[in-house]
Formats: C-alpha cells, structure tokens, sequence
C-alpha cells in the first residue's frame, strides 16, 4: 500500500478534517506555504515567519498563546531566528513512510503519554489521517525531520516510543518538527514542549 493518499488529500474538506483530528488537541503549529525559491528552506522560513498564507485557503493551526510573542518578540515566535542554512543543517531526510508515523506521533504528549500512538484502538485512523494530510504534497514529496531518531536512519520507527525531539528551532525546551517539500508547496508541522 502507498504510504500516501494522494486522491484523499484533493479534497480540501478531507484535508482540514484530518488535520484536525490529528493536531489540534496538542501544542503544535502546522502550515502551508507557496514554493517560491529553488532552495525550499527559503520557503519554510517564510512559513515560520508567517509572512505567507496557505495557498490553497485550507487549514492551518498556531496557538493564541504564541500570539504575545509574535506580535512582541518576533513573527516566527516560537521559532527562532532561523537561517536557510541551518534549517538544512538541523534536519534530516526520512522516507514518506517514517514521515507519517512521525506526523502520527505529534498527536502525543511529550513524556508520560497516557495513550500512544502505536497502543491505541484508533491507530490505523489516526495513521490515515496522516496520510491525507502528507498526501497532498504527492508522491514525489521530499520529507526532512528535526528528530534525532533520523541521524543515522532515513526510517526511523517514531511510533516505537515517547517524542524524541533533536537541535531545538524554538525558545521551548524541546520541540519536534516534520517539513514536507513539493514542487508547488512546503509544509511545516511542529510539536512544542512548552515546560
């Protein structure tokens, strides 16, 4: 079976739905952007920044409770003053495979999950709704991680445990991020333990 689902993801409703089930109940920020730039770390940069709006109209999640620090500290809070060279540096390629679990594993708490992932009833849902929402970056998308799970394997098992995050982008103690790159689009997807 094809780790994507491409055809699921045409649809704007099905996309929104999925990545509400997934994400909003945990501390996380996931948007899209237009591609722009031959080097897509420009184009990740300008998600993060919020300078850029999904183009598509679909749906995006930021918390209120970074608004202060957007609006005081910087347009990027919580992330920090990235460079295109270290967004490239601190992360990692993974397969489209790894990068589902590791979108399905950001419905998770940091540390102490009561209910992972990979025991809980819904599982094979909760890896569905991963699939549309990576699905619409299509089959040639190209998937990168901040997690240190990825350092030495482009497969890494995220379900296997807790978050494991790697070099912090954002003034949180620890924080774990999924980039999604297509020809048209960048996706960033990111769960922040805010302790």
């Amino acid at each position: 079976m094809h780790p994507i689902n491409s055809a699921d993801s045409s649809d704007s409703t099905a996309w929104d739905a999925a990545l509400e089930r997934l994400l909003d109940d945990v501390y996380t920020f996931a948007m899209t952007g237009p591609r722009r730039h031959d080097d897509w770390a420009w184009d990740v940069l300008a998600v993060m920044d919020r300078s850029v709006t999904d183009p598509q109209g679909r749906r995006t999640l930021k918390w209120q409770i970074d608004k202060g620090g957007r609006e005081n500290i910087r347009p990027s809070y919580p992330f920090l003053p990235l460079t295109a060279e270290q967004v490239h540096a601190w992360t990692y390629p993974v397969t489209a495979c790894a990068a589902v679990e590791l979108l399905a594993s950001l419905t998770q708490e940091w540390f102490f999950e009561t209910r992972p992932v990979r025991t809980r009833a819904d599982r094979d849902d909760v890896l569905a709704d991963a699939r549309t929402v990576l699905g619409r970056f299509g089959a040639d998308a190209v998937f990168r991680t901040s997690s240190d799970l990825a350092r030495t394997s482009a497969s890494p098992e995220f379900l296997a445990g807790e978050l494991a995050g790697g070099r912090a982008f954002t003034d949180y103690m620890m924080d774990l991020g999924l980039i999604a790159v297509s020809a048209d689009e960048v996706g960033v997807f990111w769960s922040f333990n805010a302790n």
